[in-house]
């Protein structure tokens, strides 16, 4: 027997064992309020979809499969059923990139709805960004696969929309009028 023959079963997935490895789940969410004018909600889609593309190949060589769910949060409702707190949000496996949420003036979803909007903040390494860095995303993607928190275990609490969100939805229904 030479160094590369196994006597029994192994997990490489290549048949030896009567099959393929199934493969593990990562289910991110991007929820946002708009794509169309919002510099922040564009940003961070770019900047995700940049992000994926450099780990994606790393994460179907462990055994991956990535699912990507773009949310439009269009309504209280949708808020309250995805439980939203701030635009734009990326979950990894139902939770939020960065505990917390910070949040700052939003001109573009502002001119949106005619009220003043504050709109995500996000902090890394000290510094505020209002999209995501790349390297934040991809930190927390493999920190998810590989720090071992694949599932989200908080327990849940009492979700109420924030008044931020309140104005928001308010001023989109009477523009629509």
């Amino acid at each position: 027997m030479n160094d590369h023959e196994y006597n029994g079963c192994c997990a490489c997935g290549g048949g030896c064992c009567g099959g393929k490895q199934e493969k593990k789940q990562l289910v991110i969410d991007f929820l946002y309020l708009d794509l169309s004018i919002c510099g922040r909600c564009q940003g961070t889609e770019r900047n995700l979809e940049e992000a994926l593309a450099e780990v994606s190949g790393v994460l179907e060589a462990a055994g991956f499969a990535i699912v990507i769910n773009k949310i439009n949060i269009t309504s209280p409702e949708l808020a309250e059923k995805y439980r939203f707190i701030s635009s734009p949000t990326i979950r990894i496996n139902g939770i939020d990139l960065i505990p917390g949420i910070k949040e700052s003036s939003c001109r573009e979803c502002g001119d949106l709805c005619g009220d003043e909007v504050d709109c995500r903040v996000w902090v890394y390494q000290g510094v505020e960004y209002t999209e995501p860095p790349k390297a934040l995303i991809i930190n927390a993607i493999l920190e998810a696969v590989y720090g071992g928190q694949l599932q989200d275990s908080a327990p849940r609490q009492e979700y109420k929309l924030p008044e931020n969100l309140r104005r928001f939805f308010a001023g989109l229904k009477k523009k629509k009028k």
